[in-house]
C-alpha cells in the first residue's frame, strides 16, 4: 500500500506512514448535537467512513475515536430557550445523528467518547499546562496563554498571530492576559452545568475536550486526525497548541473535508436552507443518498441541488442493476481484489470519484459480457464490482441495503406481480400483443418496472 493523503499542516500530499506498524489511531471530530444534523455533518460521516474502509481493507488494525461534545454554550442556549434540559437536548440530538450515520451505512467507531465523561482528563491537562506556564487561572477560567506558543501557533491556518484578532469565548475578556487567548475552562454560571476542578467549578471549553479525548484513547502521539475544513481554525489550532504546549505530539496528519452548500450558498437557519436527511429521504433510498455524498472528493466544495442527488441516483442504480442481473445469472459470488485502478485512486489521497470512474466502467464491460452471455466475464466483473461498491459501503447485496422497509412487503409484491407477468407472457404466446401491453402498462402505472431477459421477465420498483 502507499497511501498518500493531503496533510493540512504541511499543505502537502505526503505518503501515510502509521506511527505503528498495521495500526492506526485515527481521531474524528464528532457532533455538537445542538440540533438534529443537516447533510453536510452526514457527508463528513460518510467520508471518514469510506476512509476508515480503506485503510482496514488495505491491511491496518484502526482505532477510530470519533468524540460527542455533549456540553456547549450552543446546546446550553437551546435548552434554555426550550425550557428544557441542557442534557435532553444533547442527547436527542445524539441519538439522531447516530441514527443518521446508521442509516447511510457509516461503521461504528471504535469509541465514541462524550466530553462530560472526560473531565478528569481535562484537569490533568490544564495542570500540566499551568506548571509548563502555558496556562493560567482567573476569575474562575482558565485560559491558554497564546504569546507563550507564539513561535508555532497559526501554524496549521498558517496565519500569524500579530493579524488574529481576539478569541472573544467567555463574558470575561477582561481577565486575559492577552485578547487572543483562549478559554480551556469556564467558571460556573447559574442555572449552567458545572464540574469542580481546583480553579472552581464550571465546565470545559470546546478546544480542551478533543485534546483530553483524543489522547486519551489514541495516545500522546497518534495518525491522523480528521473533521470539516471550518474547524482548522480556531479549534484544531487551539488543540495542537495545547496539547503540544503539555508536551504530546498530537496527532501526525490533519484531513479536512470541504463544506456542502445548497444551491450555491451556505446552508443557514436564516436563509430556510438547511436540508435534513429526512428530506433527502424522500428522493432517494439511504444507499443512493450514501452514493451522492460520498462521490465528490472529499477536499472539495460540494454544492447540493436537486439535480445532482437525482444523477447519483441513477448512477448507483446503474450499478445496482449490473449486480442484479448478474447475480441472477452466476450468483452472488464472491468478491475478489479490487481492480488495480481502483486501488490506485483511492490510495491518491482518497480520490473516491477516480475510484467511482473505475467501478462504472466494470459495470459496463460486465454488462456487455451479460449481452454476449459469457457467463465466466460476467461472475469475474461481478466479483469485482461488489469489492469496489463494499469498499464504499454500496454493494447492492450488502446485508445493510437488503433489509429496508420496502423487503418486509417484497413477497407479497412479488407474488401479486408474478400473477400479472404471468398473465401477460400468456397473452404474448398466444400473440395477444396489445394484451401483453396493456398488462405491462399498467404495472407501470403501478409503479413496477418491467424488464424482458434472456431468463424471463423481471421486475423492479421506480425509484423517485
Amino acid at each position: 500500500m502507499s497511501l498518500r493523503l493531503y496533510d493540512t499542516g504541511t499543505r502537502s500530499v505526503r505518503t501515510f506512514e502509521p506511527l505503528e506498524e498495521g495500526r492506526v489511531g485515527m481521531y474524528v471530530c464528532g457532533a455538537t448535537p445542538q440540533a438534529s444534523p443537516h447533510i453536510g455533518h452526514l457527508r463528513s460521516g460518510v467520508i471518514y467512513d469510506v476512509l476508515l474502509r480503506w485503510l482496514r481493507a488495505s491491511g491496518y488494525e484502526v482505532t477510530f475515536a470519533r468524540n460527542v461534545t455533549d456540553v456547549d454554550d450552543k446546546i446550553i442556549a437551546v435548552a434554555a430557550e426550550r425550557g428544557v434540559p441542557w442534557f435532553a437536548i444533547a442527547e436527542g440530538n445524539q441519538r439522531v445523528f447516530t441514527q443518521g450515520y446508521d442509516l447511510l451505512g457509516c461503521l461504528p467507531p471504535t469509541i465514541e467518547p462524550r466530553a462530560t465523561g472526560h473531565v478528569p482528563e481535562m484537569i490533568t491537562l490544564m495542570r500540566r499546562l499551568i506548571e509548563k506556564g502555558h496556562a493560567y487561572a482567573a476569575g474562575g477560567d482558565v485560559y491558554f496563554d497564546v504569546k507563550s506558543w507564539a513561535d508555532e501557533y497559526g501554524a496549521l491556518s498558517n496565519q500569524r498571530l500579530e493579524n488574529m484578532r481576539s478569541a472573544g469565548d467567555t463574558p470575561n475578556e477582561e481577565l486575559k492576559h492577552d485578547p487572543r487567548d483562549f478559554a480551556l475552562w469556564k467558571g460556573a454560571k447559574p442555572g449552567e452545568p458545572s464540574w469542580e476542578t481546583p480553579w472552581g467549578d464550571g465546565r470545559p471549553g470546546w478546544h480542551l475536550e478533543c485534546s483530553a479525548m483524543a489522547t486519551k484513547y489514541l495516545g500522546p502521539t497518534f495518525d491522523i486526525h480528521g473533521g470539516g475544513v471550518d474547524l482548522i481554525f480556531p479549534h484544531h489550532e487551539n488543540e495542537i497548541a495545547q496539547s503540544q504546549a503539555a508536551g504530546d505530539g498530537f496527532a501526525r496528519y490533519w484531513l479536512h473535508n470541504g463544506l456542502l452548500t445548497v444551491d450555491g450558498e451556505k446552508m443557514s437557519k436564516s436563509v430556510g436552507n438547511v436540508v435534513l436527511l429526512p428530506d433527502l429521504l424522500g428522493k432517494a433510498r439511504p444507499v443512493e443518498v450514501r452514493y451522492y455524498l460520498a462521490s465528490a472528493h472529499y477536499r472539495s466544495l460540494m454544492d447540493y441541488t436537486d439535480a445532482a442527488l437525482a444523477e447519483a441516483v441513477s448512477a448507483y442504480q446503474r450499478i445496482e442493476g449490473f449486480v442484479t442481473r448478474a447475480s441472477e445469472v452466476v450468483g452472488a459470488g464472491s468478491l475478489s481484489v479490487v481492480p488495480s485502478g481502483f486501488a490506485s485512486a483511492l490510495d491518491d489521497d482518497l480520490g473516491v470519484p477516480q475510484a467511482l470512474a473505475v467501478l462504472h466502467e466494470t459495470v459496463r464491460e460486465g454488462n456487455s459480457a451479460l449481452a454476449s452471455g459469457d457467463h465466466d466475464a460476467v461472475r469475474s466483473h461481478l466479483a469485482s464490482v461488489r469489492a469496489m461498491a463494499d469498499i464504499l459501503g454500496l454493494d447492492p447485496l450488502s446485508p445493510q441495503w437488503r433489509t429496508s422497509g420496502e423487503e418486509d412487503l417484497r413477497p407479497v409484491v412479488d407474488a401479486l406481480v408474478a400473477v400479472a407477468l404471468e398473465q401477460r407472457q400468456a397473452a404474448r404466446a398466444r400473440k395477444d400483443y396489445g394484451a401483453a401491453d396493456a398488462i405491462r402498462d399498467s404495472l407501470s402505472e403501478a409503479g413496477v418496472l418491467v424488464e424482458d431477459t434472456p431468463q424471463g421477465p423481471r421486475w423492479e420498483l421506480k425509484r423517485g
